[in-house]
């Protein structure tokens, strides 16, 4: 049988610990924002998501390197995204640069984050970030984990 639903099922559980972060919360991807000052408010663990909210036929998102984020151009361009309800997944640690591509960077649209791995030690003051989610998510991860296995051999898609 395949380990197909067990791989799964571990993802799944896995990515529950995540973090969505909305760029700019309500006030959503616009001109004339301060995402510098957000960004700064949030913390970015490996495998959160950071999701772009804004008009599609108006704005979008393009993935740039740090040339193209200080320049406003698609300069090293890693990928863009036009649906207005754009979820990226954060799945290396580092620092990912975002700017919008249709001349509005230079109005403020681009946000830059650094994406940190999620520490050992949930009880840690770095793990709860300024948030306070992380820590109580980071301590459910290995017990959904387990739960998750235990589920997919119950339901014999443990066997090889």
């Amino acid at each position: 049988m395949s380990l197909l639903p067990l791989f799964l099922a571990v993802s799944a559980a896995t990515l529950v610990s995540a973090t969505d972060h909305i760029v700019g919360g309500h006030l959503g991807w616009n001109p004339n924002i301060n995402y510098t000052l957000w960004s700064n408010n949030q913390t970015f663990f490996l495998n959160d998501l950071i999701s772009f909210r804004y008009m599609k036929n108006m704005y979008n998102v393009f993935e740039v390197n740090q040339t193209g984020y200080d320049n406003c151009t698609l300069s090293g361009v890693a990928g863009n995204w036009s649906s207005g309800k754009d979820f990226i997944l954060l799945n290396r640690t580092g620092t990912y640069y975002f700017i919008c591509g249709n001349g509005f960077c230079l109005n403020g649209m681009k946000v830059s984050v650094r994406v940190r791995s999620l520490p050992v030690n949930s009880t840690s003051p770095e793990t709860t970030g300024k948030t306070g989610k992380h820590a109580s998510e980071a301590a459910m991860v290995i017990p959904s984990m387990m739960m998750a296995v235990l589920l997919a051999i119950w339901m014999g898609f443990g066997e090889i």
